[in-house]
C-alpha cells in the first residue's frame, strides 16, 4: 500500500508571512494536492520572546488569503516541550546523547584555545565519553548528541542532489537546553515524526540543518523524510531578497491590489518551471508539478514580471468578482470614500469593468480608474487634464454642450454621432474634441472611451460636469 504523502509547513510567529516563505508553503501545499495527501501547519513558536499572537494570525490569514489550505488544526511547536525533552533523555539512555557540564565560561576558553591555534571553533566532546558522577553536585547540563567521530552524512535532496557532510564537521550539537527546552534541532525531528511528514520542502539555508536532523534520525531508528532544499529568492539584481526587492508581507501585496491566483502563479515560476508556459491555473500547476523539477539556481524576482501577471488576471477576471475585491481592497485601507462611492454605484461600476479591467495591474488602479464615477464635483483635474482645459477648448465644449443637451436617447452611439457632426461641421478631427472631453468629464488622462464614458455617467451627470468647465 502507498504511505499517504504528507508534507508541512512550518513558519515561525515573530513576523509577517514573508514572500518567500509564500513561496515554500505554495510547493508543500501544491506537492500534497497533487497526490491527494494533506499538507500540515506547524506553528515553531518556542521563541516565547519573540513570538506574537499578531505573527500567529498574520500567518493564518496570509495563507487563507492565497488560497492555500491545510489540514487539521495548526500544531504548536511549544506544546510539544515536554515530548521533546522525553526523546532527548531517551537518547541518552540509548547511548545516542549524553549530559554535558561544561559552563560558559569552561567554552569560551576552548573555543579561544581553538582559535589560537588555528582550528575553528567547535565543541571538542569534552563530556562525551565521561561519568556523570564526575559532574559537580547540581550542576546545570546540556543534552548533546553523540555525532559519529567518523564517516560522513548524506542528505539525498530532490533539488540540489546528494550532499555529503563529513560528521567531524557537525560536532556534537546541544539538543536539549539547560533549561529543559529543546534546541531547533531536535523539535523539528520529533514533530516531523509524530506528525507523520513523508517529504520536507523548504529553503536551502536548511540544508545544513538537514544533516545535523539526520543524525537524530538514525540516532532514533526513525524513517528520513524524503527532502527538497529549494534556493532562496534573490532581488532583480541578483543580491539577497530584501524590502527594497520584495521581502514584505503577503498582506503588503493584497494591499497593493494583486489577486490570490496572480501571486500563486508567479511564485511557482520562482523555482519551478513547466516547459515555457508563464501563465497557469492552480489545477494545471497541481497536475504538472514535480520536485525533481524544482531549479537549483536561485530565483530572481521581479515586480514588472508580477505586475504583468497580475493584469492577465484581472483581465480573465469576472466584473462581479472584481467588484468584490475592489470595495474589499478600499474597506482594508480605510478608503472611505472609495468604500461608499463604489457601493453606491455598483451596477454602474459593474457595467464599466469590461473597459477598465483591460487598462488596470493591479485592484488599487482599478479603482483609481473608476473614481471618475463617483468622483464629487467640482472635479480635481490632474496635470495632463488641466492642460488640455484651454480657454479655447472649454468654448468647444460649451458649443458641444448645446448639441448633446438636446440629445433624447443618450447611448454611446447617438453620443458619437453627435460629436461626430459636430467635427465635420467646425473641421475638427475628433481626438482634438475627444480629449478636453474627456478631460472635462473624468479629470484625467485615462479612462475608457469618451463615448462611453458619458453613456456610463448618465445624460445628468455628463451636462453638469460639462457646464462645470464651460463656464
Amino acid at each position: 500500500m502507498t504511505k499517504e504523502i504528507i508534507t508541512r509547513f512550518a513558519p515561525s510567529p515573530t513576523g509577517f508571512l514573508h514572500i518567500g516563505g509564500a513561496r515554500t508553503a505554495l510547493f508543500n501545499w501544491v506537492y500534497a494536492q497533487k497526490f491527494g495527501g494533506k499538507m500540515l501547519l506547524r506553528i515553531e513558536d518556542t521563541d516565547r520572546a519573540r513570538s506574537s499572537k499578531e505573527a500567529h494570525d498574520a500567518i493564518l490569514d496570509g495563507l487563507s488569503w492565497l488560497g492555500l489550505s491545510w489540514d487539521g488544526e495548526p500544531v504548536s511547536q511549544f506544546a510539544n516541550l515536554e515530548r521533546h525533552a522525553q526523546i532527548a533523555n531517551e537518547l541518552v539512555k540509548s547511548g545516542h546523547a549524553y549530559k554535558c557540564y561544561c559552563t560558559q565560561e569552561e567554552l569560551a576558553k576552548m573555543r579561544e584555545q581553538q582559535k589560537n591555534a588555528g582550528i575553528s571553533p567547535h565543541y571538542d566532546g569534552h563530556w562525551r565519553n565521561k561519568n556523570e558522577t564526575d559532574a559537580p553536585k547540581d550542576a546545570e547540563f546540556v543534552i548533546r548528541i553523540k555525532t559519529p567521530s567518523t564517516g560522513e552524512i548524506t542528505v539525498k535532496d530532490h533539488v540540489q542532489g546528494d550532499v555529503v557532510f563529513k560528521n567531524e564537521n557537525l560536532d556534537d550539537f546541544i539538543i536539549l537546553r539547560s533549561n529543559g527546552t529543546p534546541t531547533y534541532m531536535l523539535a523539528v525531528v520529533v514533530d516531523d515524526h509524530d506528525m507523520g511528514v513523508t517529504h520536507i520542502i523548504r529553503g536551502d539555508d536548511h540544508l545544513t540543518n538537514a544533516a545535523r536532523q539526520i543524525t537524530i534520525y538514525l540516532a532514533l531508528g526513525w524513517d528520513i523524510p524524503q527532502m527538497a532544499h529549494i534556493p532562496l529568492i534573490h532581488g532583480a539584481d541578483g543580491a539577497k531578497l530584501s524590502k527594497r526587492h520584495g521581502a514584505l508581507g503577503v498582506d503588503a501585496y493584497r494591499k497593493m491590489g494583486y489577486l490570490p491566483a496572480a501571486i500563486r502563479n508567479y511564485l511557482a515560476r520562482l523555482g519551478w518551471s513547466h516547459g515555457d508556459d508563464e501563465i497557469f491555473s492552480s489545477e494545471q500547476m497541481i497536475e504538472w508539478f514535480d520536485l525533481d523539477s524544482l531549479n537549483k539556481g536561485a530565483s530572481r524576482f521581479d515586480f514588472n514580471k508580477l505586475a504583468n501577471i497580475n493584469a492577465h488576471y484581472i483581465k480573465a477576471e469576472s466584473p462581479n468578482n472584481l467588484f468584490s475585491a475592489m470595495c474589499d481592497l478600499a474597506k482594508e485601507l480605510n478608503n472611505k470614500s472609495d468604500y461608499e462611492g463604489l457601493c453606491k454605484n455598483e451596477s454602474t461600476i459593474i457595467k464599466a469593468l469590461p473597459s477598465l479591467q483591460t487598462r488596470a495591474k493591479t485592484i488599487a488602479e482599478l479603482i483609481e480608474l473608476a473614481q471618475f464615477l463617483y468622483a464629487v464635483r467640482p472635479l480635481n483635474f490632474d496635470e495632463k487634464s488641466a492642460a488640455q482645459l484651454t480657454q479655447e477648448n472649454c468654448q468647444m465644449i460649451s458649443e458641444v454642450l448645446k448639441e448633446l443637451e438636446n440629445l433624447g436617447d443618450w447611448s454611446k452611439d447617438m453620443i458619437s454621432q453627435i460629436i461626430r457632426n459636430y467635427g465635420e461641421k467646425c473641421d475638427k478631427k475628433l481626438g482634438k474634441i475627444a480629449q478636453p472631453l474627456r478631460a472635462a468629464l473624468v479629470g484625467k488622462s485615462v479612462s475608457p472611451g469618451v463615448f462611453e464614458v458619458m453613456e456610463l455617467l448618465g445624460k445628468e451627470e455628463s451636462i453638469v460636469r460639462l457646464r462645470d468647465v464651460a463656464k
